[in-house]
């Protein structure tokens, strides 16, 4: 017997726009979660489904349902919606469509509209009663609650505070708050630094669920307004007397979602699987493993269910999303950001590249076959049309993605090549013989000139106690310019910069310090070379290090400086920082090429820089 399918429509005028209520509305496990939609149960255990499809099931007054979620459609900021195929329980099927249109004097009219079929005569009488009066007020109730927070310009994770699911010990969090502010007290800026910490031992007791399982240091900083550094160094004294957790993610390239996380550097796999895009990737520290952080156990236990699994809200990378039977044509009207661009289907091998600037073409088309992608990249405007065809015969899903990554990341390239990290947590480190690409880094050499000689002149002992002292004008010049000493080899140093810009200011800082010596004691000349590219991290002598061309390059830079100048290659001179650098200290720098021990084969492009 065929049962009518039920219709429900709401509509809503709201005064934010579209762009801002988009991370609250296309959120639908937060959604779903504060309408009353119960807990779900993802079934991992069978035969894998195309394109993303996966079984669910949840459970109802204690009757069982079961369905398999279709993948979500949605042009961002635009519209989103999906479709369920119920094998048990009062449904047959549930189709859900959100609209946000822009209104002509500001704000967004949404549309959210559910169509269900049900399977029997409970269906019948259960899904009129749900919507209209369980889900009803809850669901007018959470929309209006998300217009005024996305009004205001704050984050969805502020939306209301839900923590049914967590236990607490707030006499412990208030005891590892004060020993937290206690250990900043004594810290550089450390007002800024307690009014953070304050926050966040709010956020821990009052946030979110879904917020606190999984805090992003920089994502917390730019919600709070504060400098992103600063929340990033408390967070890390927070973990290290107990108060958060930390752990690395470990992200697919193609979805960027966390696929597995480890509590130390030691248990990451270089190689990792990504279920949902079927391929195998490996890690690298410049992208793949982000930082993240949760509370301590101990204080707060997070318990973090499931409401929805496929919400747009997982990919925020994801500007749209469309699935394509196959023959099927869709034209689809695209508001982009100018930037670079993915077109991609998960079935199907291979991309097509897309640029968007306000000079491109109003249109594009792209056409999905078994041929491969068209080689050429396709440019067009912020706004544009794009013509679908599927000539496969399957169905495909097709995704189109920003290739920028998001800056909020606290990636284990940046955070690892912090002193302050590196201080704390000393034991962190890879397993033995493991090798992790870290991207770009800039390598530091330095010794001191005449340090044999300077044991002869004054003594063993005065001279040990310089040299000591001159370790901590260079640390103490890294650490302010974001960098971190790696090791010290006899009276030479090696440290990493994340920006070739920090590392030449530093050394020409410390070679100033050292030469007036502000106790009037005997000036020291510190040789220095720097050098940027790519370097691979391993563990050595149970610390975290780095080899590589780009590091065995730096440590000849070193040899060549006369200890009042600094030893830069091409790459470091190349970088607009450092030349912006040059120009506004007006700094000497004079080029020159040689070959290097080791690079016998070629000659390098070199500059020699000093102040005047």
């Amino acid at each position: 017997m065929a049962f009518r399918e039920y219709h429900k429509r709401w509509e809503f005028d709201l005064k934010s726009s579209p762009e801002r209520l988009w991370p609250f509305i296309a959120d639908t496990n937060r959604f779903n979660r504060d309408t009353g939609v119960p807990q779900i149960e993802i079934d991992d255990s069978g035969k894998r489904l195309r394109n993303a499809r996966r079984k669910v099931r949840l459970s109802i007054y204690g009757l069982p349902v079961e369905w398999e979620e279709q993948p979500f459609e949605w042009v961002k900021p635009v519209r989103f919606g999906v479709e369920r195929v119920y094998s048990k329980g009062p449904l047959e099927r549930l189709k859900m469509r959100a609209e946000l249109t822009p209104k002509p004097e500001g704000g967004t009219h949404l549309t959210y509209e559910i169509w269900s079929t049900p399977r029997n005569i409970s269906g019948v009488v259960a899904i009129p009663v749900q919507v209209n009066f369980v889900v009803a007020r809850r669901f007018r109730d959470s929309i209006k609650k998300y217009d005024d927070v996305a009004f205001q310009g704050a984050a969805a994770e502020t939306s209301e505070p839900n923590t049914s699911q967590s236990t607490f010990d707030l006499q412990r969090l208030a005891s590892l708050k004060q020993k937290l502010i206690s250990d900043l007290e004594r810290t550089e800026a450390p007002e800024q630094k307690l009014a953070i910490t304050e926050r966040l031992a709010e956020f821990l007791e009052r946030g979110d669920d879904l917020a606190v399982a999984r805090i992003r240091a920089y994502k917390l900083a730019d919600d709070w307004q504060e400098p992103r550094r600063v929340v990033l160094e408390v967070c890390l004294r927070a973990t290290r007397i107990g108060l958060l957790d930390f752990q690395w993610d470990l992200l697919c390239p193609l979805c960027r979602g966390p696929q597995e996380s480890g509590l130390s550097l030691k248990d990451i796999d270089t190689k990792v699987h990504c279920n949902t895009c079927k391929i195998d990737f490996t890690v690298n520290f410049d992208r793949y493993v982000e930082l993240t952080f949760r509370p301590n156990p101990a204080v707060r236990r997070v318990e973090v269910p499931f409401f929805c699994i496929g919400s747009p809200h997982w990919t925020p990378h994801v500007v749209a999303q469309q699935l394509l039977p196959a023959g099927d044509k869709r034209e689809l009207s695209l508001p982009l950001e100018s930037g670079s661009y993915r077109i991609r289907a998960l079935e199907l091998s291979g991309s097509q590249d897309l640029t968007v600037s306000p000079e491109g073409e109003p249109s594009a088309q792209v056409t999905l076959s078994n041929n491969g992608w068209s080689q050429d990249s396709l440019h067009v405007s912020e706004q544009f049309s794009l013509a679908l065809k599927n000539e496969t015969e399957a169905e495909q899903l097709l995704i189109i993605e920003r290739l920028e990554w998001s800056d909020q990341a606290t990636t284990a390239a940046e955070v690892t090549a912090l002193q302050m990290f590196r201080d704390l947590f000393a034991s962190e480190a890879l397993r033995p013989g493991e090798q992790i690409s870290v991207g770009t880094l800039t390598v530091l050499f330095t010794d001191l000139r005449h340090s044999t000689q300077l044991y002869r002149e004054i003594g063993d002992a005065t001279a040990f106690g310089r040299v000591m002292s001159h370790f901590d004008v260079v640390r103490k010049a890294v650490t302010e310019h974001d960098g971190a000493v790696v090791k010290t080899i006899g009276d030479a140093v090696m440290a990493v910069f994340r920006s070739a810009a920090d590392g030449l200011i530093a050394m020409l800082e410390v070679q100033r310090a050292l030469a007036e010596p502000a106790d009037g004691g005997m000036p020291l000349q510190l040789k220095a070379g720097l050098n940027t590219g790519p370097c691979i991290a391993v563990t050595l002598n149970d610390r975290l290090d780095y080899f590589g061309s780009t590091v065995n390059m730096a440590a000849r830079l070193e040899g060549l400086s006369s200890g009042t100048d600094v030893i830069i290659s091409g790459s470091v001179y190349e970088d607009p920082k450092v030349r912006e650098l040059i120009a506004a200290e007006g700094l000497a720098a004079v080029e020159f090429d040689m070959s290097l021990k080791g690079f016998e084969d070629e000659r390098f492009e070199l500059w020699r820089v000093s102040r005047h």
